[in-house]
């Protein structure tokens, strides 16, 4: 199986830390230079120094603020322009506040659209010519299992990720003749820092220890265990190697078989 991306390039958003972070070690891993963006610049170089240069990589860190799309669409363009093509993205930005859809003021609908949809699209746009040139593209979308099941007191979100799966489908279906594919993977419960203040606000409304919202998620996912952020990072580096070539237009779950419906 051919996992190597020696030569080729990637972008990885939201790469200061958690599966962000994880995705870009692996892909470095198998080779690949590695562009991490995010906002914060000292936890981008402090990742930048563990990725793996061993195979002749060089490695970028790139700041912007994703609630801001236009900053993200001038700092990718300027990046490409200064350093050359980018043959796959990872689009991964963090979640909207939690509450019901029924209650949200429509300017929190209207920003997390800017800060998934219209950056990704930018983001895509900025990379799509040089895919086209090389024969090879590989974007990759980390949203939620929400778009298989919405998830309860996540209105924003699941409207979002909904979108942003929509968006996926119909690019894979335009891009696929140039040897581009879009997919999407659907992280569940994951062991990072982000997973811990969730189980911490948990705890703290409904009176219980954080051991004990942990074992009680634990208790609904088959596998009764939380994923690691390489496990997830292991599916994204498939997608992005050429032995996923014939793999586009999926939602596919690393939720240890928590989501229930198809």
């Amino acid at each position: 199986m051919d996992l190597n991306l020696t030569g080729k390039r990637a972008l990885v958003c939201g790469s200061s830390q958690g599966i962000g972070k994880a995705c870009a070690l692996e892909l470095a891993n198998l080779g690949c230079s590695v562009t991490l963006f995010a906002r914060n610049l000292d936890k981008l170089n402090a990742v930048k120094a563990e990725l793996d240069q061993s195979q002749g990589q060089k490695h970028w860190v790139l700041v912007a603020d994703f609630s801001q799309p236009l900053e993200v669409k001038a700092a990718i363009e300027q990046h490409i322009a200064e350093t050359g093509v980018i043959e796959i993205l990872v689009n991964n930005t963090g979640g909207p506040a939690p509450g019901p859809a029924h209650s949200t003021d429509a300017a929190d609908f209207m920003a997390a659209f800017q800060l998934h949809l219209v950056s990704n699209q930018y983001l895509m746009q900025a990379l799509l010519e040089g895919m086209k040139v090389k024969g090879y593209g590989r974007i990759i979308n980390v949203i939620s299992t929400s778009v298989k099941q919405p998830i309860a007191g996540l209105g924003v979100s699941n409207t979002v990720r909904g979108a942003v799966a929509s968006w996926s489908k119909t690019l894979a279906t335009e891009l696929g003749p140039f040897g581009i594919t879009v997919n999407n993977v659907l992280p569940g419960a994951t062991a990072t820092v982000r997973l811990d203040s969730i189980f911490k606000n948990k705890a703290a409304k409904q009176n219980k220890t954080v051991e004990q919202v942990a074992e009680e998620e634990k208790s609904i996912i088959p596998l009764r265990r939380f994923a690691q952020a390489s496990e997830f990072a292991n599916v994204v580096a498939f997608l992005a190697s050429p032995a996923a070539a014939y793999v586009t237009g999926i939602n596919l779950p690393v939720d240890g078989g928590r989501t229930l419906c198809l």
